[in-house]
């Protein structure tokens, strides 16, 4: 007899990865010290490789910390790695370059928390079954949200975005889980306590269906940038009912036909690549296209 197979297990929804997060910081130093050095991530070689912007390599995913200010996640970054005593080793190690300023770090009895030098704060786990088979990388960025937002935010990204989304309970408070590539989340925390000021950092998502959300988001003035021809962005996330504002984040929308996906879907740029890139006043030009715009 054929075994049985849930095979509703393997769909995916729209979003096919979350690729990074932006956080703009105030010193290349220290956060070399931090990403680098402590949390033991490699800076991409390739792109931006000068003073004024870090891509930091955190297995497929990145973090892009530009020199343009402070800004601070209202959440948690979730991380695998892949040994936590190691970790914590580097961490003990690099402490005293980073006295005097915001970050900390401490260990749990399944992960260890650490906080960058500005306020951002990880949570980072050693791979295990509930990660698949992630040695490192991003699994999953949660965010605070206000008390009675969830259901509406799983929504937003289910109807407007096309993504697979729940909600769901943990320690009594509602989250809304958006499925964001193999083996990663968005997830969206309800919490009683106030937030702070959303200081437009953001994260960037590939998406297969690309029209698609851009008509959805355009027919209710959600769109807040249209980049290049492989990109747009917006920011607010809507009850799709009501049309309320539940939150915003600014979201980074690319399409799979974006000069950097591939790159990016089969990891970072490896030794030997051929692949040529300039960087001028229209923005980064990857292979001959427009990708970022400056």
């Amino acid at each position: 007899m054929a075994t049985a197979f849930d095979r509703t297990r393997e769909d995916v929804g729209n979003i096919i990865a979350l690729e990074h997060v932006n956080l703009a910081i105030p010193d290349q130093q220290l956060a070399t010290a931090f990403y680098i050095a402590g949390l033991g991530f490699t800076r991409d070689p390739y792109l931006f490789p000068g003073l004024e912007n870090m891509w930091v390599n955190i297995g497929r995913s990145q973090c892009h910390l530009p020199s343009r200010g402070t800004q601070r996640l209202r959440g948690t970054i979730g991380i695998v790695v892949p040994d936590l005593q190691k970790l914590v080793q580097r961490l003990e190690k690099t402490a005293p370059r980073l006295a005097g300023t915001q970050f900390k770090f401490s260990v749990q009895s399944d992960h260890v928390n650490a906080t960058c030098p500005w306020g951002n704060r990880f949570r980072c786990h050693a791979p295990s079954g509930e990660f698949g088979p992630m040695e490192l990388g991003i699994p999953y960025v949660e965010f605070d949200v206000p008390r009675g937002s969830a259901a509406g935010i799983a929504g937003f990204y289910c109807e407007l975005i096309g993504a697979k989304a729940a909600v769901g309970w943990h320690q009594g408070n509602a989250v809304a889980s958006i499925d964001a590539g193999p083996e990663q989340q968005l997830l969206f925390r309800e919490t009683d306590a106030p937030l702070p000021a959303y200081d437009n950092h953001h994260i960037q998502i590939y998406i297969a269906d690309f029209s698609g959300p851009h008509a959805a988001l355009s027919k209710r003035g959600l769109i807040t940038e249209e980049s290049n021809a492989h990109q747009y962005r917006f920011r607010d996330i809507v009850d799709p009912a009501s049309g309320v504002v539940l939150y915003t984040l600014e979201h980074e929308v690319r399409s799979l036909q974006n000069p950097l996906a591939g790159l990016i879907l089969e990891g970072t740029i490896k030794e030997g690549d051929t692949v040529p890139v300039t960087a001028g006043a229209e923005g980064l030009i990857i292979n001959g296209a427009l990708a970022l715009a400056a």
